[in-house]
Protein backbone atom coordinates (compact mmCIF):
# COMPACT_ATOMS: atom_id res chain seq x y z
CA UNK A 1 0.00 0.00 0.00
CA UNK A 2 2.63 2.49 0.70
CA UNK A 3 4.16 1.91 -2.38
CA UNK A 4 1.84 3.13 -4.15
CA UNK A 5 1.60 5.73 -2.51
CA UNK A 6 4.99 6.56 -3.04
CA UNK A 7 4.59 5.57 -7.03
CA UNK A 8 1.33 7.85 -7.32
CA UNK A 9 3.45 10.88 -5.37
CA UNK A 10 6.64 9.90 -8.23
CA UNK A 11 3.85 10.57 -10.88
CA UNK A 12 2.10 13.72 -9.58
CA UNK A 13 5.77 15.04 -9.11
CA UNK A 14 7.12 14.45 -13.20
CA UNK A 15 3.47 15.94 -14.15
CA UNK A 16 3.91 19.46 -12.50
CA UNK A 17 7.89 19.13 -13.73
CA UNK A 18 6.42 18.40 -17.63
CA UNK A 19 3.32 21.06 -17.22
CA UNK A 20 6.21 23.64 -15.92
CA UNK A 21 9.06 22.62 -19.07
CA UNK A 22 5.90 22.79 -21.08
CA UNK A 23 4.89 26.43 -19.76
CA UNK A 24 8.28 27.86 -20.16
CA UNK A 25 8.91 26.54 -23.81
CA UNK A 26 5.62 28.49 -24.89
CA UNK A 27 6.45 31.64 -22.70
CA UNK A 28 9.65 31.79 -24.63
CA UNK A 29 7.81 31.11 -28.03
CA UNK A 30 5.51 33.79 -27.17
CA UNK A 31 8.08 36.29 -26.29
CA UNK A 32 10.35 35.96 -29.35
CA UNK A 33 7.66 36.20 -31.86
CA UNK A 34 6.01 39.40 -30.18
CA UNK A 35 9.48 41.40 -29.31
CA UNK A 36 8.90 41.44 -25.76
CA UNK A 37 11.80 39.11 -24.27
CA UNK A 38 15.34 39.53 -24.79
CA UNK A 39 17.60 38.39 -22.53
CA UNK A 40 20.72 39.33 -24.46
CA UNK A 41 21.93 42.70 -24.61
CA UNK A 42 21.53 45.31 -27.30
CA UNK A 43 23.97 45.15 -30.23
CA UNK A 44 27.20 47.06 -29.43
CA UNK A 45 27.37 48.11 -33.18
CA UNK A 46 23.42 49.79 -33.60
CA UNK A 47 24.55 53.25 -34.42
CA UNK A 48 27.43 51.87 -36.79
CA UNK A 49 25.09 50.01 -38.99
CA UNK A 50 22.89 53.10 -39.31
CA UNK A 51 26.21 55.00 -39.89
CA UNK A 52 26.79 55.98 -43.83
CA UNK A 53 30.04 56.37 -45.56
CA UNK A 54 31.03 58.73 -48.09
CA UNK A 55 34.06 58.78 -50.04
CA UNK A 56 35.14 62.28 -51.52
CA UNK A 57 35.16 63.01 -55.23
CA UNK A 58 37.95 65.69 -56.03
CA UNK A 59 36.48 66.08 -59.69
CA UNK A 60 33.61 67.39 -58.48
CA UNK A 61 34.43 69.34 -55.40
CA UNK A 62 36.19 72.84 -55.10
CA UNK A 63 39.06 73.24 -52.42
CA UNK A 64 40.60 76.71 -52.26
CA UNK A 65 43.28 78.62 -50.57
CA UNK A 66 42.33 82.63 -50.64
CA UNK A 67 46.13 84.17 -49.93
CA UNK A 68 45.37 87.98 -49.24
CA UNK A 69 46.15 90.89 -51.28
CA UNK A 70 50.19 91.58 -50.73
CA UNK A 71 51.69 90.86 -53.94
CA UNK A 72 54.46 93.01 -55.33
CA UNK A 73 55.00 93.92 -59.10
CA UNK A 74 52.46 92.26 -61.28
CA UNK A 75 50.59 91.00 -58.32
CA UNK A 76 50.08 93.88 -56.43
CA UNK A 77 46.68 94.30 -55.03
CA UNK A 78 45.47 91.40 -56.19
CA UNK A 79 44.10 88.29 -53.95
CA UNK A 80 45.54 84.70 -54.98
CA UNK A 81 43.20 82.18 -55.55
CA UNK A 82 45.25 78.59 -55.06
CA UNK A 83 43.15 75.22 -55.81
CA UNK A 84 43.40 72.19 -54.24
CA UNK A 85 43.65 69.90 -57.27
CA UNK A 86 44.18 66.41 -55.85
CA UNK A 87 42.73 65.38 -52.54
CA UNK A 88 41.13 62.22 -51.17
CA UNK A 89 39.26 60.92 -48.42
CA UNK A 90 36.16 59.85 -46.17
CA UNK A 91 33.28 60.92 -44.66
CA UNK A 92 30.95 59.39 -42.11
CA UNK A 93 27.65 60.50 -40.40
CA UNK A 94 24.54 58.87 -38.33
CA UNK A 95 21.76 60.65 -40.30
CA UNK A 96 19.42 60.41 -37.46
CA UNK A 97 21.98 61.04 -34.51
CA UNK A 98 24.78 63.25 -36.23
CA UNK A 99 26.90 61.13 -34.83
CA UNK A 100 29.12 58.79 -34.99
CA UNK A 101 30.65 60.98 -37.61
CA UNK A 102 34.27 61.42 -38.89
CA UNK A 103 35.74 63.00 -41.75
CA UNK A 104 39.46 62.01 -43.11
CA UNK A 105 41.01 64.37 -46.14
CA UNK A 106 44.49 63.89 -47.25
CA UNK A 107 45.28 66.82 -50.18
CA UNK A 108 48.26 66.70 -52.46
CA UNK A 109 50.34 69.90 -52.21
CA UNK A 110 52.07 69.65 -55.44
CA UNK A 111 48.62 70.06 -56.86
CA UNK A 112 47.87 73.43 -55.81
CA UNK A 113 48.09 75.45 -58.46
CA UNK A 114 46.68 79.38 -58.96
CA UNK A 115 43.32 79.48 -60.38
CA UNK A 116 42.04 82.96 -60.58
CA UNK A 117 41.22 84.86 -63.28
CA UNK A 118 42.96 88.34 -63.21
CA UNK A 119 46.16 86.66 -63.91
CA UNK A 120 47.75 85.70 -67.12
CA UNK A 121 48.28 81.93 -68.01
CA UNK A 122 52.67 83.47 -68.09
CA UNK A 123 51.64 84.91 -64.43
CA UNK A 124 50.42 81.92 -62.85
CA UNK A 125 53.21 79.78 -63.85
CA UNK A 126 55.71 82.06 -62.06
CA UNK A 127 53.06 81.82 -59.23
CA UNK A 128 53.14 78.23 -59.32
CA UNK A 129 56.81 77.74 -59.45
CA UNK A 130 57.13 80.05 -56.74
CA UNK A 131 54.21 78.20 -54.54
CA UNK A 132 56.34 74.76 -55.54
CA UNK A 133 59.56 75.43 -55.06
CA UNK A 134 59.56 77.92 -51.61
CA UNK A 135 56.38 78.11 -50.07
CA UNK A 136 55.06 74.90 -50.08
CA UNK A 137 58.07 72.71 -51.03
CA UNK A 138 56.04 69.69 -52.07
CA UNK A 139 58.78 67.63 -52.22
CA UNK A 140 59.27 67.95 -48.68
CA UNK A 141 55.86 67.84 -47.38
CA UNK A 142 53.48 65.93 -49.94
CA UNK A 143 50.96 65.94 -48.22
CA UNK A 144 48.48 68.24 -46.29
CA UNK A 145 46.21 66.21 -43.87
CA UNK A 146 43.14 66.74 -41.55
CA UNK A 147 41.69 64.09 -39.05
CA UNK A 148 38.65 64.80 -37.16
CA UNK A 149 38.78 64.28 -33.08
CA UNK A 150 35.10 65.16 -32.78
CA UNK A 151 31.85 65.82 -34.48
CA UNK A 152 28.98 68.42 -33.15
CA UNK A 153 26.50 69.80 -34.50
CA UNK A 154 22.24 69.34 -35.25
CA UNK A 155 19.94 68.76 -38.14
CA UNK A 156 18.88 71.69 -39.14
CA UNK A 157 16.37 71.09 -42.03
CA UNK A 158 15.10 67.78 -43.78
CA UNK A 159 18.72 66.33 -44.50
CA UNK A 160 20.82 69.11 -43.71
CA UNK A 161 23.04 69.61 -40.94
CA UNK A 162 24.70 72.09 -39.21
CA UNK A 163 28.35 71.09 -38.34
CA UNK A 164 31.81 71.76 -35.76
CA UNK A 165 34.18 69.60 -37.19
CA UNK A 166 37.32 69.67 -34.69
CA UNK A 167 40.20 67.82 -35.58
CA UNK A 168 44.05 68.04 -36.71
CA UNK A 169 45.17 70.00 -39.46
CA UNK A 170 49.04 68.60 -40.92
CA UNK A 171 50.31 71.32 -42.76
CA UNK A 172 54.08 72.09 -44.14
CA UNK A 173 55.13 69.10 -41.34
CA UNK A 174 53.86 70.91 -38.53
CA UNK A 175 49.87 69.77 -36.70
CA UNK A 176 47.37 72.12 -34.95
CA UNK A 177 44.13 71.35 -33.59
CA UNK A 178 41.66 73.91 -35.67
CA UNK A 179 37.99 73.98 -35.90
CA UNK A 180 35.78 73.75 -39.39
CA UNK A 181 31.85 74.65 -39.48
CA UNK A 182 30.33 73.47 -42.32
CA UNK A 183 26.79 72.88 -43.89
CA UNK A 184 26.42 69.79 -44.72
CA UNK A 185 23.28 67.95 -47.09
CA UNK A 186 22.44 64.62 -47.87
CA UNK A 187 20.51 63.60 -51.14
CA UNK A 188 20.65 59.83 -51.86
CA UNK A 189 23.69 58.59 -52.57
CA UNK A 190 25.27 62.05 -52.65
CA UNK A 191 26.79 64.34 -49.12
CA UNK A 192 28.06 67.34 -50.15
CA UNK A 193 29.90 70.32 -47.65
CA UNK A 194 29.96 73.51 -47.76
CA UNK A 195 32.17 75.97 -45.72
CA UNK A 196 35.18 78.40 -44.79
CA UNK A 197 37.74 78.38 -41.75
CA UNK A 198 41.06 80.62 -41.73
CA UNK A 199 44.85 79.75 -40.36
CA UNK A 200 47.61 81.37 -39.56
CA UNK A 201 50.22 81.10 -41.15
CA UNK A 202 52.79 81.21 -39.10
CA UNK A 203 51.86 78.39 -36.63
CA UNK A 204 52.97 75.59 -39.61
CA UNK A 205 55.75 77.63 -40.98
CA UNK A 206 54.79 78.53 -43.75
CA UNK A 207 56.72 81.54 -45.86
CA UNK A 208 54.99 85.07 -46.58
CA UNK A 209 56.95 85.69 -49.67
CA UNK A 210 59.75 84.11 -51.46
CA UNK A 211 63.01 85.32 -51.88
CA UNK A 212 63.31 84.14 -55.33
CA UNK A 213 61.29 86.43 -57.68
CA UNK A 214 59.43 87.89 -54.49
CA UNK A 215 56.00 87.90 -56.82
CA UNK A 216 54.15 85.70 -54.04
CA UNK A 217 53.10 87.61 -50.78
CA UNK A 218 50.50 87.01 -48.13
CA UNK A 219 49.06 87.88 -45.20
CA UNK A 220 49.03 86.40 -42.05
CA UNK A 221 45.69 84.56 -42.24
CA UNK A 222 45.09 82.41 -44.89
CA UNK A 223 41.17 81.71 -45.59
CA UNK A 224 40.15 78.18 -47.08
CA UNK A 225 36.72 77.85 -48.71
CA UNK A 226 35.34 74.46 -49.79
CA UNK A 227 32.21 72.66 -51.90
CA UNK A 228 33.23 69.16 -51.24
CA UNK A 229 30.83 66.37 -52.97
CA UNK A 230 30.78 62.30 -51.75
CA UNK A 231 29.76 59.38 -52.85
CA UNK A 232 27.79 56.91 -50.32
CA UNK A 233 30.27 53.82 -50.56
Amino acid sequence: MRSLKLGFVFLVILLIVVLSAVSVARLKRNGASSGRVSHSPPETGENAAETQRFRLDAAQSKFIAHAMAGGLLWFKGHDHLVAVREFSGEAQLNPDQVNPASLEIVAKSGSMVETSSVFTEAQKQIIDKELHDIVLQPDQYPEISFRSTQVQGQKSAGNEYQLQIAGNLTLHGITRPITIPAKLTVSGSEMRAVGEFSIDRNDFGVKATSAYHGLVRVGDKVKFTFDIVGHRL
